[in-house]
C-alpha cells in the first residue's frame, strides 16, 4: 500500500501537540499526507511555534486552543477527524496536577471521539503503568499484559506512575463503554532530537549527566526507545486496522553504567560521573 493512499483525504486530531513524542507524530503525518488538528493551550505560544515550520504545516496544520479539562473545547478540535492520537497527559508527580488532569482527559477525549465517529484513538501511555510491581518475580518477562500495582505507587509517592495507571484504565473502561476502537503505545523512557524549544522530562535524565548536578549514577537498569520510532509506532498503529490492544515500546535495556559510558564517549569534556 502507498503510503500516500492511507493519509489520503484523512484528518487526524493530535492532542498535546507541542510536546515532545507529539511533535515528532506531528512530523510524520504531515510528511505523510494527512491534514492535522494540533491541540495546543495557547496557539500563539513562542513554544510552539516549531509546529509551524514543519513540512506541510502551512497547507495541514491548524492548532486549536484546547485543555484537557475543558471538554467543549476538545470536542471541537477533534470534530471532523477521522482519528485521533491522544498524547497530552501531565508530566509531574505532583498528585494534584497529575492524576485527575490525566483521568478527566482521557475520558473527554474518549467521549469526545464517540460523539463524532472517529474511526480509532491512539492513547500515549507509558511503560510506568505497566512494570510498577515489587510483587511480580524477577524472572517474569513484562509484557503488555502487566500493570504497575496501585498500591505500591501510591505509598512511594509515584504519583506520575499511579496517574498513568489511572488515566489509562479509565480510556479503556469508557471506550468500551463509548464503543470506541482505542490502541495504546506504552513506551519507555524516550530519547531523541528536540523539535520543540524546550527540555522535556526525560531529556532531564541525562542532562543531570552533562550538567555535573548528578556526581554518581544508579546501580539500575532502564528501558530506552528513541522519539522517532515512538511517533512511527503510533501511526503504523492507528494505520493497521487489525491492531487492538496495549503496545509496548521499549526496544533496548541499558544500566544506567552503560549510559554513562556512552555520553563519556560521546562529550568527554563534560563531568560526567564515573561511579
Amino acid at each position: 500500500m502507498h503510503v500516500e493512499s492511507v493519509a489520503s483525504g484523512q484528518t487526524v486530531c493530535v492532542t498535546g501537540a507541542g510536546g515532545f513524542i507529539a511533535s515528532w507524530i506531528v512530523k510524520h503525518l504531515l510528511e505523510r499526507g494527512y491534514t492535522v488538528k494540533g491541540t495546543v493551550r495557547n496557539p500563539d505560544d513562542p513554544k510552539n511555534a516549531h509546529l509551524k515550520e514543519l513540512g506541510g504545516a502551512k497547507e495541514r496544520l491548524t492548532l486549536c486552543r484546547a485543555d484537557l479539562l475543558d471538554f467543549q473545547s476538545l470536542k471541537e478540535a477533534i470534530n471532523g477527524c477521522d482519528g485521533v492520537f491522544h498524547t497530552a497527559s501531565p508530566m509531574t508527580n505532583d498528585p494534584e496536577q497529575m492524576v485527575e488532569p490525566a483521568v478527566k482527559g482521557a475520558k473527554n477525549v474518549i467521549i469526545a471521539a464517540a460523539e463524532d465517529k472517529v474511526r480509532r484513538v491512539v492513547l500515549t501511555s507509558s511503560i510506568g503503568a505497566v512494570y510498577m510491581d515489587p510483587k511480580r518475580s524477577r524472572d517474569v518477562v513484562v509484557d503488555e499484559s502487566c500493570w504497575s500495582d496501585l498500591e505500591f505507587c501510591k505509598n512511594t509517592k509515584n504519583w506520575y506512575c499511579y496517574g498513568k495507571v489511572v488515566a489509562e484504565k479509565a480510556a479503556w473502561e469508557m471506550a468500551k463503554e463509548k464503543g470506541v476502537d482505542l490502541v495504546v503505545v506504552n513506551p519507555s523512557l524516550v530519547f531523541g532530537h528536540l523539535l520543540q524549544p524546550t527540555i522535556n522530562i526525560s531529556t532531564l535524565h541525562i542532562l543531570k549527566y552533562l550538567t555535573g548536578s548528578a556526581k554518581t549514577y544508579a546501580n539500575s537498569v532502564h528501558a530506552y526507545v528513541h522519539a522517532n520510532d515512538v511517533a512511527l509506532a503510533h501511526i503504523l498503529i492507528y494505520e493497521t486496522p487489525s491492531a487492538s490492544g496495549r503496545y509496548l515500546c521499549a526496544p533496548h535495556v541499558l544500566h544506567r553504567g552503560e549510559v554513562v559510558q556512552i555520553l563519556y564517549r560521546l562529550f568527554p569534556q563534560y563531568p560526567i560521573p564515573t561511579k
